[in-house]
């Protein structure tokens, strides 16, 4: 097309050129076509660079629908399956286990402490210690005492029932520690070994307590919510009550205004006694009962 263009525009010059038999007002014709060729081809030359940049742009990428893997992206975790060889060598291992039970534990002695000192005898699995009462913490915090943490009773598991028995054995109502310097110089160790205890009875037996705890809230919450419904509603009825005697004495007021006596409010209140009528008693001459007696005897 460009080149069509450019060729007529040739043309068109060399006509120009050549004799002009034309008049004035041809030749002002042919000075505006000039001009409009002149602005077309310019024209032309703005759509061919414009051709040519969108030829240098990269052409856009397709969607494949595949995204762009983040650098930071975490890898998602292999789940390892366990076998069924494992699991059962697991139930073994916990059938070997053996529970050393505390009765005591002494003040200032936590779960860490009890296992560094235990773990002299064996190795040392689990470790649960129960915690004392907060009311009983309260009364010891008043009192002046130390306010930390003290446990009533405890449960160590040892990896082995052998290991478990001994320590209780040689543990049992001893000195804690030698040393004199220590916190724990006058305290005494009260263990026992609990044959045939698990570790699973007791999971259940905290469960269960746990399970009896809420149940004893739930009946406390449930027997103060019906006593609060109840004084409610005993409130309710003691405002409706007041509201009927101010009326009663609203009212009597305006009578006694009426009438130009005093009117006690109290009458109004008052109950309705009722009468039950009552036979008199039989009263006859006493002469003839007593001869009546006399000749029933006779």
């Amino acid at each position: 097309m460009v080149k069509r263009q450019r060729k007529t525009m040739d043309d068109c010059e060399d006509s120009s050129d050549g004799p002009s038999t034309h008049s004035p007002d041809s030749s002002g014709e042919q000075s505006d076509s000039e001009e409009g060729i002149r602005i077309e081809d310019d024209d032309l030359d703005a759509q061919g660079e414009d051709a040519q940049q969108q030829q240098s742009l990269p052409e856009p990428a397709e969607d494949t629908g595949d995204e762009i893997p983040d650098a930071k992206s975490k890898k998602p975790k292999k789940v390892r399956k366990l076998k069924l060889s494992a699991t059962h060598d697991f139930n073994a291992k916990l059938q070997k286990r053996g529970i050393l039970y505390l009765s005591r534990v002494p003040p200032r002695m936590g779960p860490a402490k009890v296992k560094t000192l235990l773990t002299d005898f064996g190795t040392i699995t689990r470790v649960y210690l129960v915690e004392e009462d907060k009311t009983r913490r309260k009364k010891r915090r008043k009192a002046g005492g130390s306010g930390g943490k003290r446990y009533t009773e405890g449960w160590v598991e040892f990896e082995s029932k052998k290991v478990a028995r001994s320590a209780g054995d040689t543990l049992n109502m001893t000195r804690v520690t030698n040393h004199k310097g220590s916190i724990h110089y006058d305290d005494m160790w009260n263990v026992k070994y609990l044959r045939g205890f698990k570790w699973s009875h007791l999971t259940e037996k905290v469960a269960y307590e746990r399970r009896v705890r809420e149940q004893k809230l739930r009946v406390e919450m449930m027997e103060v919510r019906r006593e609060n419904a109840s004084y409610i509603a005993q409130v309710e009825a003691g405002k409706k009550m007041d509201h009927i005697q101010e009326r009663m004495k609203k009212r009597k007021q305006k009578d006694g205004g009426s009438g130009g006596g005093a009117v006690n409010v109290d009458d109004g209140m008052a109950k309705k006694k009722r009468k039950i009528r009552q036979k008199k008693p039989f009263e006859g001459d006493r002469s003839s009962t007593k001869s009546a007696i006399l000749g029933s005897l006779v």
